[in-house]
C-alpha cells in the first residue's frame, strides 16, 4: 500500500512537472511570435477586414459622398468586366511558366555548384549577384537591353539578320517581362543549395552501388529529401507570380509609375488592373472588390496545394524532439 501511494506520489510529481514545462514552452513560444502578431493584425488583417468593407461601397478614395451598394462591384466584376477576366488569365499563364522554370533552373543551378569545381565560391556568387539587385535598378538594365533601337538583345539578332523587335510592346512585351524574371534564379538557387547541404552523402553513394546514373539518384533519392524545400519554393513562387505588379510597371515604356496605364496588355496582369482601378479610375469599391476575389482565389489555390502536399513531400521528422 506504501509503495502504491509513494508510485502515486512520484507520478504525480512527474505529470506537474510536465505541464509546468508545457506552460513555459507555450509561454515562450507567443512571447515570440508576439511582435509578428502585432504586425499581422495592424498591418495585414486590418487592412483585409477595410478592404472588405470598402468593396461594397463607390468610394473614390477622397469624396465624402460615397454610399453603401452591396454587390453591384462583385456583380459588375463576374458580368461586364471581361478585361479583368482576361488579365487574370494572363497572371495564371505568367505563373505557369515562371514557377516551374524558376524552382527547376534553381535546382538545377544548385546541383551544378554543389559540385568540387575551382572558384566554386565565385561562381555561387555571380549566380547570386542578380538576386540582391533591387528591382527598380533590374529593370532599368532590362529596359536598355530590350530597347528597339540601341538594345543589346536586338543587336545580337542583328548579327543573325533578324529585325529589330519591339519587346517593350504587344506582343512582345509578355515575353521581355518573363525572361527579366527568370534572370532572378539565383535566390532559388541558393535555398536549393542549402538543402543539398543537408543531403546525407552515404545515402546517395548507396544509391550509386547500386547501379543508379546521376540523374536516376538525384530524382529517386535527392529531390525526395529536399521535397520540403522545392514545395516552400513553389508555394512562395505562386503567391509571388499571382500577384506581379512592380515589374509590369517599371518595364513599361514609360518609366514613371505615375503613367502606368501605358503597361502593354499582354503584361498587364491582375494586380495591374486593380492598381490602375485604384489609381486612374478612383474606384477604390470596385477594386477592393478585385483584391477580394483575387484573395479567396489564392487562398483556396493555397489549400489545395497544400492538401496535395502530403502525396509528394516528405517530411523527416526527428523523433528525438517529441520524446523530450
Amino acid at each position: 500500500m506504501t509503495a502504491i501511494t509513494a508510485n502515486a506520489t512520484a507520478g504525480a510529481r512527474t505529470s506537474s512537472r510536465g505541464r509546468g514545462w508545457k506552460r513555459y514552452r507555450a509561454g515562450t513560444f507567443y512571447l515570440f511570435i508576439s511582435p509578428w502578431m502585432f504586425g499581422f493584425v495592424l498591418l495585414t488583417f486590418a487592412p483585409i477586414v477595410y478592404a472588405l468593407a470598402v468593396s461594397f461601397t463607390n468610394y473614390d478614395g477622397a469624396s465624402p459622398l460615397w454610399r453603401f451598394v452591396g454587390f453591384s462591384n462583385y456583380v459588375e466584376i463576374f458580368t461586364e468586366s471581361p478585361d479583368v477576366w482576361a488579365s487574370l488569365l494572363r497572371t495564371f499563364g505568367y505563373t505557369i511558366l515562371v514557377v516551374p522554370l524558376s524552382v527547376a533552373g534553381g535546382l538545377v543551378l544548385a546541383i551544378l555548384v554543389n559540385r568540387r569545381i575551382r572558384a566554386r565560391g565565385v561562381v555561387r556568387a555571380i549566380f547570386f549577384v542578380p538576386s540582391v539587385v533591387p528591382v527598380v535598378a533590374v529593370a532599368i538594365m532590362w529596359r536598355l537591353i530590350f530597347n528597339r533601337d540601341a538594345g543589346l538583345l536586338n543587336g545580337i539578332l542583328a548579327i543573325f539578320g533578324i529585325h529589330p523587335v519591339t519587346w517593350l510592346a504587344d506582343p512582345y512585351a509578355f515575353y521581355a517581362l518573363l525572361i527579366m524574371t527568370l534572370w532572378g534564379l539565383g535566390g532559388g538557387m541558393i535555398i536549393s543549395l542549402a538543402a543539398l547541404q543537408d543531403v546525407p552523402a552515404e545515402l546517395e553513394e548507396a544509391a550509386r552501388l547500386d547501379g543508379a546514373g546521376t540523374w536516376r539518384t538525384i530524382w529517386n533519392v535527392t529531390v525526395p529529401l529536399i521535397s520540403p524545400m522545392l514545395y516552400f519554393q513553389v508555394i512562395t513562387g505562386i503567391i509571388a507570380s499571382l500577384q506581379v505588379l512592380v515589374q509590369p510597371l517599371l518595364l513599361a515604356e514609360t518609366s514613371t509609375v505615375s503613367q502606368s496605364s501605358n503597361v502593354p496588355t499582354s503584361s498587364t496582369m491582375y494586380m495591374v488592373e486593380v492598381y490602375n482601378e485604384f489609381f486612374f479610375n478612383h474606384r477604390f469599391g470596385f477594386g477592393s472588390a478585385m483584391l477580394w476575389i483575387f484573395f479567396v482565389i489564392v487562398l483556396s489555390l493555397t489549400l489545395i496545394l497544400q492538401r496535395a502536399s502530403r502525396r509528394f513531400v516528405f517530411y523527416q521528422v526527428d523523433t528525438d524532439v517529441d520524446e523530450k
